[in-house]
């Protein structure tokens, strides 16, 4: 009796090794990978600018690493909804801070530290989260995060299968001393609608179509299916399926001669999170 339909894996056109510089930008799931590469101590920058969801602002990060251009008090915008604090429209609200000084001392030797990273390194990857996107009014400009601004600021659009593909071939073209790998993210954007997801991820598969890909997203809607492997919110993936979906990259991925390194140092890394009743690691 079969309980599951898995998702075979065709050999990875991109490997990752111990002995490349890797960085993971995008959404959610690249939070998780990128995590889960640097607990098992590999070289890795992973979203300088916190989460990131949509082809668009993915590339614009990807091109402002390359610059290195730090970013300027006209870059500051206030949070909305009361907040109080101050981000930009490149940077998820985790980088928010209590002053715009704060903001761009912190934002600046992130990104100064990041684009350095970013030169030197050879491998890249990107996970998609949505096609869907926001164009702040007053600029026209895709905005990473809303932050939490009145709606009636922003114009909220879809991306095309053409527009997406151009994005995500145009940070190939314009890096051709990286390789990459993409991404689509298991989360689902429920806001948009079951349907609205449904063409969104639809828009994202296609435009990766024929470049290396891992199936992180067919993996969760079809071996974790079940209703279990979900979180509370029946948007993200628990914790144990998050875990797997990252096993699985890993595994894909990592050339055969190195995962008894890759498994001794997750071993070290797991004993070192480890804290018995007093509380105090061992």
């Amino acid at each position: 009796m079969k309980l599951q339909t898995p998702v075979t894996l065709d050999p990875a056109p991109v490997s990752i090794s111990y002995n490349d510089r890797i960085a993971v930008v995008g959404s959610c799931f690249a939070d998780e990978i990128g995590g889960r590469l640097a607990a098992a101590g590999f070289d890795v920058l992973c979203n300088p600018f916190g989460t990131l969801y949509n082809p668009v602002s993915i590339g614009n990060a990807v091109a402002r690493l390359a610059s290195g251009v730090p970013f300027a008090a006209d870059e500051v915008v206030e949070m909305g909804a009361g907040d109080g604090r101050y981000c930009s429209f490149w940077h998820h609200t985790s980088f928010a801070r209590e002053t715009p000084e704060a903001f761009l001392e912190n934002a600046n030797a992130v990104i100064a530290e990041a684009s350095a990273f970013w030169k030197g390194c050879n491998k890249v990857i990107v996970t998609l989260g949505t096609a869907w996107a926001f164009r702040f009014n007053a600029t026209g400009e895709t905005v990473a995060n809303c932050l939490k601004r009145p709606g009636t600021e922003f114009t909220r659009y879809r991306l095309t299968v053409e527009q997406t593909a151009a994005l995500v071939r145009g940070l190939i073209r314009r890096n051709p001393e990286k390789e990459f790998i993409f991404t689509v993210s298991p989360i689902r954007h429920l806001a948009d609608g079951a349907h609205g997801n449904q063409l969104s991820k639809s828009t994202l598969l296609l435009a990766t179509e024929g470049l290396p890909y891992f199936p992180a997203y067919e993996i969760m809607m079809d071996e974790l299916r079940d209703y279990r492997w979900w979180a509370e919110d029946m948007v993200h993936p628990t914790k144990q399926a998050a875990a797997y979906l990252c096993d699985r990259f890993v595994e894909w991925a990592l050339p055969t001669r190195e995962w008894d390194l890759y498994e001794s140092r997750m071993k070290a890394w797991r004993a070192a999170q480890h804290r018995p009743l007093d509380g105090q690691p061992r």
